[in-house]
C-alpha cells in the first residue's frame, strides 16, 4: 500500500506531520504539499503556468516534496509520475478547520482528494473543527486516531473509485469522544460580509471578511455529528447531477417531464437577427 499525504494548509503546518506519521501503518508513505497555505482555494488546479518542486524535511526528518502548485496540483503530479510509485490512496488533512456541509466546495483539502477520484484512487480527507476561540492546543492526535480507523475501513472494503471520504472530528478531549457515524453534507450558514477598504496610496480595495460560519445541526448530517461530539464519516462523489429530477412520477420522465417532453426533438426556427 502506497499512500500519498498532502494538505491544503501548507507543508510545514502541524497536522500533516501528525497524519504521515499515523498512516505509516497501512504502508509506504510519500509526502507532496503545498509550500504555502492554500486554505479556502477550492479545486484549483495549474496548466497555464510552471510548477515548482523543491525537496524538504518535515520536523521529525521525514522527506518531503512541497510545491508552489495547490494541493489539487500535489495529486495530479504524483499520480501523472512526480512519484515513481502507483499512489493507493490519498489522505488530505489534518486541516486546521472543519469542512462541514458546504465547505467542501471551498475546501483545498477536499479538493485534494476529489482530484485522486478523479484519477481512479481512493481519498480520504481529515478536519479538525479547531474553534477560533479555543485557549486549549488542538487535539491532532484525536484526529490522526479517527483518520486511521477511516482509513482501515476504506482499504478493507475496496468501495468504488467514485467514491470519497470526507471527514470531519471534533476538537475535544479523547474521553468526550463519541465514536464515528456516518452523515450526509449539512447546511453551513455563512456570514461572509464584504468590506470596502484604502490602501496607504488612497486606492480602494475589497475584503471578504466576517464572522466564522455556523451550521444548523440536524440529526443524520456532519454539522449535527460534530456538534454531538462524534467524528463524521461522509461519503461523497463527483457527480453533481440532480437525479431526484428523473424520478419515475410524470410518465417516467420525472419532474422535469412537462417542460422536456418532446423538446430533444424538436426543430426551433432560428433567431431573427436584429435589425
Amino acid at each position: 500500500m502506497h499512500i500519498l499525504v498532502t494538505n491544503d494548509d501548507g507543508v510545514t503546518a502541524p497536522g500533516l506531520l501528525v497524519l504521515v506519521q499515523a498512516m505509516r501503518q497501512f504502508g509506504d508513505v510519500s509526502v507532496i504539499a503545498p509550500d504555502h497555505d492554500w486554505s479556502g482555494h477550492g479545486h484549483t488546479k495549474h496548466f497555464k503556468r510552471p510548477l515548482r518542486v523543491q525537496e524538504v524535511r518535515l520536523a521529525d526528518g521525514t522527506a518531503a516534496l512541497a510545491t508552489d502548485g495547490s494541493p489539487a496540483d500535489c495529486v495530479a503530479m504524483a499520480v501523472m509520475g512526480l512519484l515513481p510509485q502507483k499512489v493507493d490512496l490519498v489522505v488530505a488533512g489534518i486541516n486546521s478547520a472543519a469542512n462541514l456541509g458546504h465547505d467542501v466546495s471551498y475546501s483545498g483539502t477536499v479538493a485534494a482528494i476529489k482530484e485522486a477520484n478523479i484519477w481512479g484512487v481512493a481519498g480520504v480527507a481529515i478536519s479538525l473543527d479547531i474553534q477560533r476561540s479555543s485557549q486549549q492546543a488542538p487535539n491532532y492526535d484525536l484526529a490522526a486516531t479517527v483518520a486511521c480507523q477511516v482509513v482501515q475501513m476504506v482499504i478493507q472494503n475496496q468501495f468504488p473509485h467514485d467514491v470519497f471520504f470526507n471527514v470531519n472530528v471534533p476538537d475535544i478531549p479523547a474521553e468526550r469522544f463519541r465514536g464515528l457515524r456516518l452523515t450526509r453534507q449539512g447546511l453551513r450558514v455563512y456570514r461572509d460580509r464584504l468590506e470596502k477598504r484604502r490602501d496607504p496610496r488612497g486606492e480602494i480595495y475589497y475584503w471578504i471578511g466576517g464572522d466564522a460560519p455556523t451550521g444548523i445541526p440536524k440529526e443524520g448530517t456532519d454539522i449535527g455529528a460534530v456538534a454531538l461530539g462524534f467524528a463524521s464519516v461522509t461519503p461523497l462523489q463527483l457527480d453533481f447531477t440532480a437525479y431526484h429530477l428523473f424520478d419515475s412520477t410524470d410518465n417516467g420522465a420525472g419532474i422535469l417531464g412537462n417542460f422536456w417532453m418532446g423538446r430533444e426533438t424538436a426543430v426551433r426556427p432560428p433567431m431573427p437577427l436584429p435589425a
